[in-house]
């Protein structure tokens, strides 16, 4: 990577779950970065967890990012003169880098098993407070774990770290950090499937990808020294390292989808409008200054430098977010803001499912708004003693939809069928009749007793907006604990 080298950035999220904002958040500081310096944006899926990993949801990473308006020079589905850009297509070439490594003395194989693994670092967190590899493997010679694996046995492959001395991460928003290299792990790289970890696959992928500058969460930066120090096993230079602030709910913590909603496929489906959340994320750790908060996504190109970004701790405030959104559907002509409303509230696509589900309940056509009513809106008002029904206890309730709310989580086939198998399934597990459950979801889903079909309801509902009300009527029962809310009688 020479000094004149031009501009290139990436994203590497992971396809393991709903679009989160805090991928587009890290997505927009790039793309901005880019197009300032006139250089390249590169999307890369890191899809080495073969087990969690889903077509679905990178299609949903596409989508979502797409509907934000951030664009990609190149990537799985645009193509590019460094591909593949899907690292389980990249396979051999981290087996062949993982094999140089070993071979140079920089790495090893470690033939531990995960019982010894875990009791060795739960010993040294007893000692140190820090749970460790303790490098049983290191010293095992070449030859001798050439012929372990070649009969047979399992490992993994190891970064040998250095013992003594530093290493120092040098970022432009912080200043040089040092790390003694003492206090580091052993970092597996190769796992016992052949796939890469993300240290090593992030780390020969920008390589290979001359990838200039490394912009990510500051979560990543106790994992930089290792990197660092691949990037020096390797003999190659590495890129600039910048870490951004993470998103924080108002308590300071790390945004999670259970204090907010994360998806980005929520934001869309609750009306926000694509250019309002670039100006929010936008403005989630950069100012502007003379307090400037509503700009487009080519004026914030225009002005962009990262020496600007704030290290303050962004606080992912939906009040802000509402706020900012009300002046963007106000900048709106009245045609523009029908075309908005048709396109992504009453579009005929939407309706066309709630139709059938509805038929059969209503007499008038006037009866569809009030009896459809939470097909189109987010967060539902109802009183929580509804979620109660009169055959479990709150703490019986609160506990199964907590349950329930995690393994709807993991259901990326959002149809009727898996969702009813899926609960049903949850039910006996637990120990609680399906139909109290059922009761619950439905009042969490609907703010009612009755309503369609429950699980064709969820279908059309969708996934974030389903997982949202859930968790939004867990918070309901746990605020109105100790108030008067007796179980509701109704059978649901």
């Amino acid at each position: 990577m020479s000094d004149n080298c031009p501009v290139r950035v990436r994203i590497a999220p992971s396809p393991t779950g709903d679009p989160h904002v805090g991928t587009a958040y890290i997505a927009l500081f790039n793309m901005v970065f880019a197009r300032r310096h006139e250089g390249r944006f590169i999307l890369r899926i890191e899809d080495t967890d073969q087990a969690r990993s889903t077509l679905q949801s990178e299609e949903a990473i596409y989508r979502s990012l797409k509907w934000l308006g951030l664009t990609w020079d190149e990537g799985p589905d645009v193509g590019g003169e460094y591909g593949p850009y899907r690292q389980s297509e990249r396979k051999e070439t981290y087996l062949e880098y993982a094999r140089r490594l070993i071979e140079s003395g920089h790495a090893y194989h470690c033939f531990c098993d995960d019982e010894r693994v875990n009791r060795v670092r739960a010993e040294q967190r007893d000692l140190t407070g820090v749970g460790r590899y303790d490098g049983h493997c290191r010293a095992i010679a070449l030859d001798e774990a050439r012929a372990r694996v070649a009969a047979g046995e399992q490992s993994v492959v190891r970064l040998k770290m250095p013992q003594d001395g530093e290493t120092v991460l040098d970022c432009p928003l912080r200043g040089p950090i040092a790390y003694p290299n003492s206090q580091q792990n052993d970092q597996v790289l190769l796992k016992t499937d052949g796939f890469p970890t993300y240290h090593l696959a992030n780390v020969v992928d920008d390589h290979l990808m001359e990838i200039t500058h490394v912009i990510r969460a500051e979560e990543w930066i106790p994992s930089t020294p290792k990197h660092l120090v691949l990037y020096r096993s390797f003999g190659w230079r590495p890129p600039t390292f910048i870490h951004m602030p993470i998103l924080r709910n108002r308590d300071r913590s790390k945004i999670s989808k259970r204090r907010n909603p994360t998806s980005l496929d929520y934001y869309r489906r609750a009306g926000i409008l694509p250019e309002a959340m670039v100006n929010f994320l936008a403005n989630l750790g950069y100012s502007f200054g003379d307090d400037i908060e509503k700009f487009t996504l080519a004026e914030f190109i225009e002005g962009f430098a990262i020496e600007r970004v704030s290290l303050g701790g962004p606080v992912f405030d939906l009040d802000k977010l509402d706020w900012l959104n009300g002046l963007y559907l106000r900048d709106l002509s009245h045609e523009d803001l029908l075309d908005r409303v048709m396109t992504e509230v009453l579009s005929r696509e939407r309706l066309a499912k709630i139709v059938p589900l509805i038929r059969e309940r209503i007499v008038r056509l006037e009866e569809f708004v009030p009896k459809t009513e939470y097909f189109f809106s987010g967060a539902l008002d109802y009183d929580p003693a509804l979620l109660v029904h009169k055959k479990l206890t709150r703490e019986q309730v609160q506990g199964a939809l907590a349950g329930a709310v995690e393994r709807l989580d993991s259901v990326l086939d959002w149809r009727a069928e898996t969702l009813e198998e899926t609960l049903r399934e949850f039910a006996a597990e637990v120990g609680i009749k399906a139909g109290p459950l059922f009761m619950g979801v439905r009042v969490a889903v609907t703010g009612r007793t009755a309503s369609p079909g429950l699980f064709e309801t969820m279908e059309v509902l969708g996934r974030p907006i389903c997982l949202f009300r859930v968790r939004d009527a867990l918070r309901k029962l746990t605020e109105s604990n100790g108030k008067d809310t007796a179980p509701s009688d109704r059978p649901g």
